[in-house]
């Protein structure tokens, strides 16, 4: 069922329209009716509905003033336009406003049928259009290798959560099963001095173009014997070529062996077929695929070594630095989700996730220097987050706070975790003390500010929000869950209770009671009083002063 809203002065009309239509059997639902556009537009951001028929002709707001308005806040919903013929040259502005059905008055409940009819199948055919799953599946196909190329930079260049890898390798046809992982980088030796058309142009655009050409001319024979030695997947990265070797088997030297056989006939050919060179930083093999990221760096490093041992040749990073015990990382992925838990998790996330940030540690082959590094970078995270939120230290903490020193003190992993949760959840409960004493200070202020504007009659949430410098979205998802209400109700409230004092206390005229109210029109100002008091302003005035 298509949502449906009739906007209507004429109560008859109305009435007449709901009750001679079946709306369900041509898949439409009336979910709300409105007197004049003001109203509808109230209703409209209530239900967002699919379709909204509308009279030109209504107070306060008419047909025009709010398809224009529809047309802005919600460009998908279809209007109809129900005119008068003595109104037909107005109504002919709705073309240009891409107004989607018009239905002249007085019209029969057949006409709005057949206008209704055109409509439903048009929504039906763009919603067809963007279900079409074949559709969907070319541009897909297309986009693959792209997807692909960013997905596999992202592998590298961060730590991403196993689930994220694991969903994407399979909708982007990339095979990451194996037992271990590495990274190889290719970069060019100097590619701008490389090859005689490069020397004899002086043109940094020419270099550049010459660059990317040698690049794919690199690629082509380098897929070809990646291909021929099956020693993984080849793609280009921040303008070098990443080779990423996944291998089923768990003998690291025999993976490191078939890798760098694979490397080295790669730069034999490129140097005999296209008089280039280039030097290949390998990086260390990992039994993770979520931490390739760590062999990428290591491979990015072991190139750095061609300062000192030169280029037009392979690097292993296990060659040039010292074979160290398995490291222990404090990752981006980790750091993010100690920052994230801090700020808007609960107290069993927290938990739960340093439970996770010491798992294994005491089975893991680690050096003590590692140990504590890890704990430092746990340290600064959690003092990073404390920062972040402006969370006084010394007055949770006490002034002696020396979270450095203490770190020493620890004999055993447990204890380290016990403290690292304390300490976490200290800072957790003060930042989100801070962070409700905040909402209600910034909820007072817009209350402050409202009380004292409200007989403005151009006051609204986007004003309250400039006076407070902050942006509507983050004020109203706050305002709502602090008053249980939202602004605009909020306003109404202050707008009736202050009219129903002046009825009660004062002589003054509705009209003139409506403008000091904030309402611009005296009319609107009683349509909206009887709906919101249930009465209209004269009928409360006369009962109050009968008591």
């Amino acid at each position: 069922m298509y949502k449906l809203i009739l906007a209507e002065d004429e109560q008859e009309v109305r009435e007449s329209v709901i009750q001679e239509i079946d709306w369900a059997s041509y898949g439409f639902e009336v979910v709300d009716t409105a007197e004049n556009g003001k109203e509808a537009m109230e209703q409209i951001e209530k239900w967002m509905p699919d379709v909204v028929v509308t009279d030109i002709r209504m107070p306060f707001m008419d047909g025009m003033q709010l398809s224009e308005w529809i047309r802005s806040k919600y460009p998908t919903t279809k209007i109809i336009i129900l005119t008068g013929y003595d109104e037909f040259e107005y109504a002919q502005k709705a073309v240009k406003m891409h107004i989607d059905e018009y239905v002249l008055k007085p019209f029969s409940a057949q006409e709005l049928i057949q206008a209704l009819v055109k409509i439903k199948q048009l929504i039906d055919e763009e919603i067809a259009r963007k279900e079409n799953m074949q559709t969907l599946q070319e541009h897909f196909r297309q986009s693959l290798p792209v997807l692909r190329e960013v997905f596999l930079g992202s592998l590298i260049q961060r730590k991403l959560p196993k689930v994220e890898i694991e969903e994407k390798a399979l909708n982007y046809n990339v095979r990451l099963q194996g037992d271990v992982f590495q990274v190889s980088v290719l970069s060019m030796d100097n590619p701008e001095l490389q090859g005689d058309e490069a020397r004899a142009s002086s043109q940094s655009l020419k270099y550049s173009k010459d660059s990317e050409l040698k690049l794919f001319a690199i690629l082509n024979i380098s897929e070809e014997i990646v291909h021929k030695h099956q020693a993984g997947i080849l793609f280009l990265y921040n303008g070098n070529l990443v080779l990423l070797t996944t291998a089923e088997e768990s003998d690291r030297d025999v993976v490191m062996k078939r890798t760098l056989s694979a490397l080295e006939e790669i730069r034999q050919s490129i140097e005999k077929y296209l008089k280039l060179s280039v030097t290949i930083g390998v990086g260390t093999i990992v039994t993770d695929i979520a931490n390739v990221s760590y062999s990428y760096g290591d491979a990015i490093l072991a190139l750095d070594y061609r300062l000192l041992l030169g280029n037009n040749r392979i690097i292993c990073i296990d060659d040039v630095e010292t074979c160290r015990v398995e490291k222990l990382r404090f990752d981006e992925l980790k750091e993010h989700a100690l920052i994230r838990c801090m700020k808007v998790g609960t107290h069993q996330e927290l938990k739960e996730l340093v439970d996770e940030l010491f798992h294994g540690i005491a089975d893991t082959p680690i050096s003590f220097q590692d140990y504590q590094i890890y704990l430092l970078e746990m340290l600064t995270a959690i003092l990073k987050a404390a920062k972040d939120s402006n969370t006084d230290l010394d007055s949770i903490l006490g002034s002696a706070f020396n979270p450095f020193a203490d770190i020493h003190k620890f004999t055993n992993p447990q204890e380290a975790k016990q403290w690292i949760l304390g300490l976490c959840t200290r800072i957790m409960t003060s930042i989100v003390s801070e962070r409700q004493s905040s909402y209600k200070s910034l909820v007072d202020k817009a209350k402050e500010y409202t009380l004292a504007h409200y007989h403005d009659s151009d006051i609204s949430i986007n004003k309250v929000c400039g006076h407070l410098h902050i942006s509507a979205g983050y004020f109203s998802g706050i305002f709502k869950k602090e008053t249980k209400m939202t602004f605009v109700n909020y306003l109404m409230h202050i707008r009736m209770e202050a009219a129903k004092e002046l009825l009660r206390t004062t002589d003054l005229k509705t009209f003139e009671i409506a403008e000091k109210v904030g309402y611009a029109e005296p009319n609107y100002f009683s349509f909206s009083f009887r709906k919101h008091v249930g009465v209209s302003p004269k009928e409360y005035k006369n009962s109050s002063r009968e008591i």
